[in-house]
């Protein structure tokens, strides 16, 4: 049992619907609703409603909030009575920042003391990137939000005893080099040693030297290596940060004292015993170099040295992760477009977006004083910014705002055009709103390879911007220097960002601040009393937020006409008897994949299509285009969400034998239709579907609308090479079959076309499965494999047994 559960609003939204919808099934079974509700704290921060409507602005901010309130008013409303509604349910009001600083900065407590009794800080979380808390030396790990409420109800969390990977730091990073630097080398590392579903702890005499924002960078991308958990002990070094951010020095005595007692604190001054662990990794900290990653995996770092060459392969490769076979004659082709009035250019490799946003970055502010110090010396030496790049500045909570004030270079970087636009995760979840109609043109009817920097985490195809088809992975500094130089397309070591005052070169050697300087604005400008101004003003409330009113009753009037909250079918014509294992027969297949399919493509978080079915919907429902918001602000709505599961416009189906697209074929008509119509002309005919998928199927966010949207889509089972963690708990909660291929084997090598049918050869009573054994699928083309039944343990076999956790949780509570 966790000590808390940690939610965002996209997330958590679901999770306060599902809860609301629970209450109702608990009335209709003769139960007590009051039942359903969290007997373990929630907490749950707004941060991924805020989209970059308005940048390069002096009121960017203000107007971005306007508008985040106007489209999501609706939702908060919800939040707002969940948080009254329900027990033990924390909401931080929008404005506040992204929950994973705010988790550090404010929520996070060490150790917890509860009526005396004292015990570890844990938390899960209904975002992938939860782990970051694992710097603060707090155990937390990212779950999906149906594992997630189940907790909160009381239900204990089963999971095989992980590996854990020691991972031995040691040596300095080298002056200039930055923690994202350090991060995407790390991230390499692990993603190549084969992390998925272990726990890291990162030791040695190296981790003294990473400061504990340092220490949360490296965290926070767990997901992005495939870990669960990155575990830092907790130091003198993670007391100082608590003392930093305000945290009064009664409980930290109190911290200190019980993980003493407890041999849970680490002196690094003291002798250590080499530790066991199941596999080791080491680094020199010295050995990092500047880096990239991209440009569509967080894991394919670039040294910076080696950006232009491998641009210019990334341009001549086939098409792929790294390939978008563009031919010689189209290589070094120029759009020339007119940019409100002026003139404007753009070639493949050309800057669109330059964002610093993310909770990986935004949290440290040696990274973000190093941006505003980069900003101050362009700015000095007569540097600008192309007025057609999209720069924004979305900072993970007021307490940065406050030292780029005191610092003086906020006005550095409102001069380059890095406005802050709002606190939250805006362009690294989707939220980085339209480009100008004339930069969009120029791209799409020109098929210009346009990028994005950004200070983020995930940079998958299709997530950042529909527009972006290249987007790297850049610590905040480099994000303003590739927003000056205006192109990927550039070797910083040999060429000029750009001509400085009097025409003068200017490189990036010129603006590019040494680690003292960092040292000392940090030093003097980051202080304890901005953490406690900004955080007691929080707590005292949001005047927007405040406005709100809403019901005080314990269950939910559902509004059928409304496209945001929207009852789910889950629990309708539920009964306390469960409907056991669903027959697995006959079944085409939806969908067919390769590798590396991430929950991006199965539930994209951004912008909703107008040709989309979720756009035909909410058209249908009076809702215009300008107000359709983005998928991640509509999930408490299963008919767009449902309509919205297979909907990324970057999704390769090889069942289209290589289009990129949306849709798929319905097998018996031979028809190409969206994913969703051809799913519904499967339902109308009682024909159950399943999908086939390659390596790492489910990999990005902790999505529940990756699983939630498939059963609703008819999806009995999905058979691939590899599962992602969270995502194939999610699928479990969800009641659908996950399948491993056999070591060696994928659709490809067994000559699976797609056109079969499929039939699982699963006993129908549960007491006659097992965990992990062998089942057989056979085809009507008389063809058969055997499969790995992909669960952990008895707990997850009975899920299936009743058509999900959430059920499952309803039926004991009321027999109980």
């Amino acid at each position: 049992m966790p000590a808390r559960v940690l939610l965002q609003d996209a997330t958590g939204v679901p999770v306060l619907v599902d809860l609301a919808s629970m209450r109702d099934a608990m009335k209709n079974l003769g139960g007590d609703p009051n039942k359903i509700s969290p007997l373990i704290p929630g907490e749950l921060v707004i941060d991924h409603s805020v989209q970059v409507d308005v940048a390069r602005s002096e009121n960017a901010m203000q107007a971005n909030i306007e508008f985040e309130f106007q489209r999501n008013k609706e939702r908060f409303g919800f939040l707002k009575w969940g948080s009254s509604a329900f027990d033990n349910v924390l909401v931080v009001p929008p404005g506040s920042g992204i929950v994973h600083q705010v988790n550090l900065e404010y929520l996070g407590r060490v150790v917890f003391n509860t009526g005396g009794i004292l015990y570890p800080d844990s938390v899960i979380g209904t975002d992938s990137h939860t782990p970051m808390i694992d710097g603060l030396g707090i155990a937390g790990w990212g779950v999906g939000g149906i594992e997630a409420e189940a907790a909160m109800l009381g239900q204990p969390m089963s999971m095989i005893l992980p590996c854990v990977v020691g991972f031995k730091l040691f040596g300095k990073l080298n002056d200039g080099v930055t923690a994202t630097d350090l991060v995407l080398t790390v991230t390499q590392m692990l993603r190549n040693h084969g992390v998925v579903g272990k726990f890291i702890e990162f030791y040695g005499e190296g981790v003294s030297q990473l400061s504990l924002p340092d220490r949360a960078t490296v965290a926070n991308m767990c997901p992005e290596y495939g870990a669960t958990m990155a575990f830092f002990p907790v130091d003198d070094v993670t007391l100082e940060y608590l003392r930093l951010t305000g945290r009064c020095e009664e409980t930290i005595s109190m911290i200190k004292s019980y993980l003493c007692a407890n041999r849970l604190f680490n002196d690094y001054k003291e002798a250590h015993q080499e530790r066991i662990y199941t596999s080791y990794l080491q680094l020199d900290l010295a050995d990092i170099e500047s880096c990239v990653s991209g440009p569509k995996r967080p894991h394919d770092r670039v040294r910076l040295k080696d950006m232009k060459a491998d641009w210019h392969a990334c341009l001549h490769n086939k098409v792929g992760l790294k390939g978008y076979e563009i031919s010689k004659g189209e290589k070094d082709k120029v759009v020339k477009f007119s940019f409100q009035g002026h003139p404007a250019e753009l070639k493949h490799g050309s800057v669109v977006i330059a964002a610093i946003t993310s909770c990986t970055n935004t949290s440290n502010p040696s990274v973000m004083l190093g941006a505003g110090l980069v900003a101050k010396k362009a700015c000095e030496l007569g540097l600008e910014v192309k007025p057609w790049i999209k720069t924004s500045l979305a900072p993970g909570s007021r307490v940065v705002t406050e030292y780029f004030i005191q610092s003086g270079l906020q006005k550095y970087l409102n001069q380059l055009g890095f406005h802050t636009v709002g606190y939250g995760c805006t362009t690294c979840i989707g939220n980085s709103g339209e480009l100008d109609k004339s930069v969009a043109s120029a791209i799409s009817e020109n098929d210009i390879i346009a990028a994005s920097v950004l200070s983020g985490n995930r940079n998958f195809e299709g997530r950042v911007h529909p527009f972006t088809r290249a987007n790297y992975l850049a610590s905040p500094p480099l994000v303003v220097a590739y927003a000056l130089a205006g192109t990927v397309d550039i070797d910083f070591y040999e060429e000029p960002i750009g001509k400085g005052k009097n025409g003068t070169n200017v490189y990036l050697t010129d603006i590019w601040p040494s680690n003292e300087e960092v040292s000392e604005a940090r030093q003097t400008y980051v202080l304890p009393e901005m953490f406690k101004s900004i955080y007691e003003a929080i707590t005292k409330g949001n005047p927007m937020w405040d406005k709100l009113s809403v019901p005080s009753s314990i269950l939910y009037s559902w509004d059928p006409n409304s496209t945001y909250i929207h009852e789910p079918p889950y629990f309708k014509n539920m009964t306390m008897e469960p409907p056991g294992l669903r027959k697995i027969k006959d079944c085409y297949c939806l969908l067919m994949f390769g590798d590396g399919v991430t929950t991006d493509h199965i539930s994209p978080p951004g912008s909703i299509h107008k040709d989309s079915p979720a756009a035909k919907y909410l058209l249908e429902h009076g809702v215009d285009h300008n107000n359709f918001n983005s998928y991640g602000s509509r999930r408490g709505n299963d008919q767009v969400m449902v309509r919205g599961t297979f909907a990324n416009i970057r999704l390769t189906n090889k069942l289209l034998n290589g289009e990129v697209g949306p849709k798929t074929v319905h097998i018996p008509s031979g028809e190409k239709l969206t994913v969703y119509d051809a799913a519904m002309r499967y339902k109308e005919a009682n024909q159950d579907t399943i999908i086939l998928a390659g390596a790492d199927y489910g990999t990005g966010s902790s999505r529940d609308w990756a699983a939630k949207g498939p059963l609703l889509l008819g999806v009995k089972a999905v058979i691939a090479k590899s599962f992602e963690r969270i995502h194939r708990s999610n699928l479990v909660g969800m009641g659908i079959v996950p399948l491993c291929f056999k070591s060696g084997d994928d659709a490809e090598t067994l000559q699976l076309t797609g056109h079969e049918h499929f039939t699982v050869d699963l006993p129908e009573n549960v007491n006659d499965i097992e965990p992990s054994q062998d089942v057989n699928v056979a085809t009507d083309t008389g063809k058969s494999f055997t499969c790995k039944l992909c669960l952990d343990t008895k707990v997850e076999l009975a899920y299936i047994d009743h058509g999900g956790i959430l059920p499952y949780v309803i039926r004991n509570l009321i027999k109980q």
